[in-house]
């Protein structure tokens, strides 16, 4: 199975240091709608996986975080693409579950419950536990330097041959490179 697993806020929309907290406050990147639309027209299947404090935070609940889905779901489906599923860690920071990332647990459910290989599967993200997530359960991780990118980049502690690029889009066409 072609499997790719985005993180959300930072690398398909715009990030927030106060979180987002509402529909309208989620608002796509630049051609991060359109690489989706891409990556299902290859056959593959998108996978979100973000943390999302906010709820374990009392910011917002889950018919809030529902229906930002709802309207991220529908842009990528205006697009001509799909998101095959949303997993979610509403657990504050210093939880001690498994699924927060940088623990692997998010990602092991996702190949579970897609039957994947994991090492298959690339895993787009803009910060240090988006990939270090990826690499605990295997899958093969990507930076982007939107969202906390640069900034990810700049600490240089992100795995060694890990790919880098500028957004959703080039990590896509170097993933859909010939």
């Amino acid at each position: 199975m072609k499997l790719v697993i985005l993180d959300r806020d930072g690398v398909i929309n715009y990030d927030s240091d106060q979180y987002i907290k509402s529909p309208a406050e989620w608002k796509p990147l630049p051609g991060s709608l359109e690489a989706i639309a891409k990556l299902t027209q290859a056959g593959y299947k998108v996978v979100v996986a973000t943390n999302q404090s906010g709820i374990g935070r009392g910011l917002f609940d889950m018919d809030t975080l529902n229906a930002i889905h709802t309207k991220m779901h529908r842009a990528v489906q205006a697009m001509g693409g799909r998101i095959d599923a949303v997993f979610y860690c509403p657990h504050p920071a210093d939880s001690s579950c498994n699924c927060r990332k940088p623990k692997p647990g998010m990602f092991e459910r996702i190949g579970d419950c897609f039957n994947a290989d994991l090492t298959e599967a690339f895993a787009i993200g803009d910060s240090q536990r988006d990939l270090d997530a990826a690499l605990a359960a295997g899958a093969r991780p990507m930076l982007v330097l939107t969202g906390k990118g640069e900034q990810t980049q700049a600490d240089e502690k992100y795995p060694q041959g890990t790919p880098v690029l500028a957004d959703l889009a080039a990590a896509v066409d170097y993933i859909l490179k010939p």
